[in-house]
């Protein structure tokens, strides 16, 4: 039965994850040359919008993720959803920039609540410290959000218009991920308490004991926080990678030689492969510590970014293929490797203050990505060659370790 409702509970947040993914991520991209001109606002200013929102999601986060290990994720996730249909009705009926920025940062504040951080944290409070598989689960699921964000905003973008596009994302929330969230279970403060030692029951918060927590010596805290430390360097260089590709894949491709008609259709590739990169997780890597999948996909991006540069545009599929099978793990390792190494007591919270600095890599991203484009062209893949080799020393540097 609790296995039956864990996937149950894997199956109503990856959908929903799909819905907030694609409405937060991917519409910037599709809606920002016709709502700028609109708004009477630059491109640029236009996605200032959006780095404003990651921001404010990054100091969020620790408040969101104190508040699911508290109430659970069922009713964080569920307001996240009438966040997101607020922020988005707003940005359909924005006049101006004023109105727009307001918009962006109740999405922000909504993001911080309602994506894969907190969807992380509620699995984890239902099925406990074995959430390994759960998670994975959910963002092979929410692997689809590039296709469904991608598809849905141009169509309704073409047929409709931006503010249309808006209200679409509203309603989905409402009508769609509210309800998928709404069926979550319950966790009670009365069932958190009589079962604080399970683990593996759905309908139980898990955790490590507060006993065990008190118990620790001020070596073993130095020790957690220097751990804590690095794998926020992790997430946030991982992050800055991911988004700067992310909103520059295009235009790189084309520096390589990789013709235009040709560079969108490659790029598209990176969202198959993520998934197919959760999927190789899953079947071959789940019954190893966490730390070696990390590692192996550390390195698939300096492998990818070497090929690229030394082989030129005919390895444009290779690089883009490794860059996403690299990254969908590396997504994955956000939830499963603190769960790992520090346990599920305080899980919500823990990842607020780890993701709080990839939220600011990504907000930056965009422009310092572009920025180091600019000036150095497809050398530009050094950088991020530089960057994935980092992430791989610095995993070196953390033990393979179980709470």
């Amino acid at each position: 039965m609790a296995t039956f409702s864990t996937y149950r509970a894997v199956s109503f947040v990856g959908l929903a994850q799909i819905i907030a993914n694609a409405a937060s991520h991917y519409l910037p991209a599709v809606i920002a040359t016709t709502a700028s001109q609109e708004l009477g606002i630059s491109n640029d200013l236009f996605f200032a919008g959006f780095s404003l929102a990651l921001a404010i999601s990054g100091f969020a986060g620790p408040v969101s993720g104190r508040l699911i290990d508290k109430l659970g994720g069922r009713p964080v996730l569920m307001l996240s959803n009438v966040v997101f249909a607020i922020g988005f009705a707003l940005l359909a009926v924005a006049p101006g920039p004023g109105l727009f920025f307001i918009s962006y940062a109740l999405l922000g504040v909504a993001m911080s609540m309602g994506l894969f951080e907190s969807a992380f944290s509620a699995i984890v409070g239902l099925v406990g410290k074995n959430s390994r598989n759960a998670i994975t689960g959910v963002t092979l699921i929410a692997g689809f959000a590039s296709v469904v964000g991608w598809t849905s905003s141009v169509y309704v973008n073409t047929q409709y218009g931006w503010r249309e596009v808006c209200w679409f994302w509203a309603l989905l929330h409402l009508f769609v991920a509210l309800p998928l969230n709404a069926l979550l279970p319950k966790v009670t403060p009365s069932i958190s308490k009589a079962s604080s030692n399970s683990d593996t029951s759905i309908n139980t918060p898990a955790a490590s004991t507060a006993k065990a927590s008190a118990n620790k010596t001020p070596k073993t805290a130095q020790t957690e926080r220097f751990v804590g430390v690095l794998l926020a360097l992790v997430f946030a260089l991982s992050a800055f990678i991911g988004m700067g590709l992310m909103a520059h894949l295009p235009r790189l491709l084309q520096a390589m030689g990789v013709p235009l008609a040709l560079a969108f259709s490659v790029g598209a590739l990176v969202g198959p492969a993520q998934i197919l990169g959760r999927i190789f997780d899953f079947a071959f890597m789940r019954k190893l510590h966490p730390l070696v999948p990390t590692r192996i996909a550390a390195l698939a991006q300096p492998l990818a970014s070497i090929l690229f540069v030394a082989l030129g545009a005919p390895m444009a599929s290779a690089f883009v293929i490794l860059h996403g099978l690299g990254n969908g793990i590396l997504i994955i390792s956000r939830g499963t490797l603190p769960l790992a190494i520090f346990g599920a007591h305080g899980y919500g919270q823990r990842q607020g203050w780890l993701m709080m600095p990839s939220k600011f890599a990504q907000a930056a991203a965009p422009f310092l990505f572009g920025l180091a484009f600019a000036h150095w062209g497809s050398g530009v893949l050094w950088l991020t060659c530089a960057l994935g080799l980092s992430i791989f020393v610095v995993l070196c540097l953390i033990k393979k370790q179980e709470t």
